[in-house]
């Protein structure tokens, strides 16, 4: 059979090879289709799915909405919704120890970042996942120990349980800057300078965790595991001696032992 010679399979009609001129018109049809297609406004999902409209099509639904999560332009004003909130606010309350002298309690955090003026430093002590045992099997959340202060008197422990790593960090140092609390500071010896110790022997326990601070002489340094020695840092006690007992491994109680006793400085 000849190639070049093709018959209808209906009529038995011999068709002519197709001409240079017709392939290069039906190129051109399909590169002019191709090209007016429409394009997926930004952020959609293009012309496939959910009837070809895609997630830009939908009155504008598509990625320029974004989150807005550390954007300086998204950051809302503080309004406050506690008495205490709008006075800090209005700058009629200029300090902590106007709050503590009257045992008023802090429910807004961000009454701590206004009246410490960015002085507050954070830090993660621990994350540990926490399990629950349920009928489809076991959840897995996570929970975070932070450790608040400004090196000058103040100190905050925040735990904070979520499902994911980044929520219970966040959830942790509010909670640690609502327990924001003052220690008092003393000396060892003369009254020389500033104070730069803890003015008595204080004890601190949690569960079987107990720690007793004690007095020591300037340029001692903090004695004691890393646990304590971060948050006495966080605090701003430069010098001082630890002793601690029972189950120390514990970070969570082994932390609040520690902070309960930098606390219940100010019990004397």
């Amino acid at each position: 059979r000849d190639p070049e010679r093709r018959t209808d399979h209906l009529f038995g009609v011999p068709l002519a090879p197709p001409s240079q001129q017709h392939i290069n018109g039906s190129i051109q049809m399909a590169d002019a289709a191709s090209a007016g297609q429409s394009k997926p406004e930004e952020g959609g999902r293009g012309g496939f799915g959910r009837g070809g409209m895609g997630r830009g099509g939908r009155g504008g639904r598509g990625g320029a909405r974004g989150r807005g999560r550390g954007g300086a332009s998204s950051e809302k004003e503080w309004v406050p919704v506690t008495k205490l909130g709008r006075l800090v606010s209005a700058g009629h309350i200029k300090s902590l120890e106007e709050i503590y002298i009257f045992s008023l309690p802090i429910k807004e955090p961000k009454i701590v970042d206004i009246l410490l003026d960015k002085k507050l430093k954070d830090e993660v002590l621990k994350i540990q996942p926490v399990q629950k045992q349920t009928r489809a099997g076991q959840r897995t959340r996570f929970k975070a120990y932070v450790v608040v202060g400004d090196c000058d008197g103040h100190i905050g422990l925040g735990v904070k349980c979520a499902k994911e790593v980044a929520a219970a960090i966040q959830g942790a140092i509010m909670v640690a800057k609502l327990s924001l609390l003052p220690i008092r500071r003393g000396y060892w010896g003369n009254k020389i300078g500033q104070p730069h110790t803890v003015p008595n022997k204080v004890t601190g326990k949690c569960g079987s965790v107990r720690i007793r601070l004690t007095p020591a002489p300037r340029g001692t340094g903090i004695v004691g595991a890393p646990v304590p020695k971060k948050i006495l840092e966080f605090a701003g006690v430069s010098d001082v001696y630890t002793s601690s007992s029972g189950q120390t491994a514990t970070l969570g109680n082994f932390a609040k032992a520690t902070y309960n006793a930098v606390v219940a400085t100010f019990g004397f």
